[in-house]
């Protein structure tokens, strides 16, 4: 059992002469951690490098990012209509995880593409990566104090500051559901669902990236439901909400669209030179069919 989490008296990592924002170091790593995941998958299904994927990476993350904090500017407006200067401030919280998945999935689809991944194969590969860079970058809430839940009691209730109690409209001492660490450990059982999935069924392309916004979807809808950070809200539902709904119309759509047709073969990166091979804007890459 454990006697309630307290939170962190600074968001801010102090290392000597260096200040060392939490909130954006955990982000960092969350990136780190997810190029890495997605490049290895690319090398064990023969459909590109880890070279690729950073160079994708690139690319990508700062798309997402950028992405993300749209998403929260546009949807949270009035907490910047009045601070202009706040909008690019992000290491002290606000980035919409919709909107860096649109934004960044887009991005990296495209420049996968022009190195010769197709966008299915690309898309299945970071479809793991993606809840491991999300469940990595939440605990960043946890050092800014933000995005808790409801109050609770439970034994593993989060404590904030008497000033984060009082403006959430609650007296000091309070304790809250740490939303941000249920998503975050919601994230990690996707990681491992997605990947069991995948090692043990053969599915269609881009059906993995499918389940993925299924199940981040499912979590996100669920915590969304919680949390008591102001928000515009549309049917009694937050619009978070509505959003992870279409998620997850969006993927079992995919699932249902693909359902019954024939699984194609994937091309594999080799090195032989007696395959066909395809041009790409870095050079040469040679390609031979899945099973040989």
């Amino acid at each position: 059992m454990i006697a309630d989490i307290p939170s962190p008296s600074s968001g801010v990592l102090e290392l000597g002469p260096l200040s060392i924002h939490a909130y954006g170091l955990m982000i960092a790593l969350g990136v780190v951690a997810a190029v890495w995941l997605a490049g290895r998958r690319l090398e064990e299904k023969g459909i590109g490098t880890r070279e690729d994927m950073g160079a994708i990476a690139i690319w990508a993350v700062p798309a997402g990012v950028i992405g993300a904090r749209l998403y929260h500017v546009i949807t949270d407006w009035e907490l910047f209509s009045d601070d202009l200067a706040r909008i690019p401030q992000i290491w002290k919280g606000g980035l919409g995880i919709p909107g860096g998945i649109v934004a960044g999935t887009v991005v990296g689809l495209w420049r996968g593409s022009k190195r010769g991944i197709r966008p299915a194969d690309l898309a299945d590969a970071a479809a793991p990566a993606l809840p491991l860079a999300q469940a990595i970058g939440r605990i960043g809430n946890y050092f800014n104090q933000e995005l808790f839940g409801k109050p609770t009691d439970l034994p593993w209730a989060l404590e904030v500051s008497d000033d984060k109690a009082v403006d959430a409209g609650y007296p000091p001492g309070t304790t809250f559901h740490p939303t941000f660490l249920y998503e975050s450990l919601w994230n990690l059982a996707l990681v491992g669902t997605l990947l069991l999935i995948d090692r043990k069924f053969k599915v269609r392309p881009g059906g993995l990236f499918a389940m993925y916004l299924i199940g981040y979807g499912i979590g996100r809808f669920w915590v969304e439901g919680l949390r008591i950070d102001p928000a515009d809200s549309i049917g009694g539902l937050r619009l978070n909400q509505w959003v992870a709904i279409v998620l997850i119309v969006a993927g079992l759509g995919y699932l249902l669209f693909m359902s019954g047709r024939p699984i194609p073969e994937r091309p594999v990166l080799v090195h032989d030179d007696d395959v066909l091979s395809e041009s790409d804007e870095d050079g040469t890459r040679q390609y031979v069919a899945e099973d040989g």
